[in-house]
């Protein structure tokens, strides 16, 4: 049933829309509404607009399954695709999949830990997301790892982790979720780390110094 009230919760009314190019979506957008296109199942893509601040609250969480009313006719689509403004994050488009009740989709969901790891000891995540297959419409918003009490030197892998019911794991079963080290052992990896971005960041300006040589010779032989 709660699946059920979070997908009624999601439902939108999507305006078919016949105008396009950068001229009408600035346009779209003025208005207070996102451009998006709709594709899948083999039919021809549907071009609509949404309602943008439904869309923004809709989309703080990933995978989210929309509920839309077109011209009177219910069609449910996952958002595939988020596009946003890169300096202002706002949301200028989106890909959405048809998606029929049953039908089971491939998707990232996000890895949430719980807990913390023994004292003296730093849990890493090393997988914030993994793949899953699911009910398109039963997605499960996170998986859940708990590393409550862990010891340095455990390590956690997908295959190892209880999945949400109704999920089967699309990502490698091996894939490194969570590793467990002593807090001394993490400081002299980020040491090693920082050593290693400034070794490449000297080859860089090496290569730079390098490029730019041969370039002020020909142009000293021009003169």
């Amino acid at each position: 049933m709660a699946d059920d009230n979070k997908h009624g919760a999601n439902q939108l009314s999507a305006e078919p829309r016949d105008s396009f190019g950068k001229g009408a979506a600035r346009k779209i957008r003025a208005a207070g509404k996102i451009p998006a296109v709709i594709y899948g199942h083999g039919t021809d893509p549907q071009h609509v607009t949404l309602p943008g601040h439904q869309v923004a609250l809709i989309l703080r969480k990933a995978n989210q399954v929309l509920d839309l009313d077109i011209s009177g006719k219910s069609q449910l689509a996952l958002v595939k695709d988020v596009q946003k403004d890169p300096v202002r994050q706002i949301i200028e488009h989106l890909d959405l999949i048809v998606v029929r009740k049953g039908e089971k989709v491939t998707v990232d969901v996000p890895v949430h830990v719980e807990g913390e790891s023994a004292s003296g000891t730093t849990a890493a995540l090393d997988a914030n997301t993994l793949s899953l297959e699911a009910e398109a419409t039963h997605i499960p918003e996170r998986v859940i790892v708990n590393i409550e009490g862990l010891e340095a030197g455990t390590q956690i892998l997908a295959k190892d982790l209880t999945l949400p019911e109704g999920s089967t794991l699309v990502s490698d079963p091996d894939t490194l979720v969570i590793n467990v080290t002593t807090e001394a052992e993490q400081d002299l990896g980020d040491a090693e780390t920082a050593e290693a971005a400034e070794g490449e960041a000297a080859g860089d300006d090496a290569a730079e110094t390098d490029a730019e040589a041969p370039a002020e010779a020909d142009a000293e032989a021009a003169e």
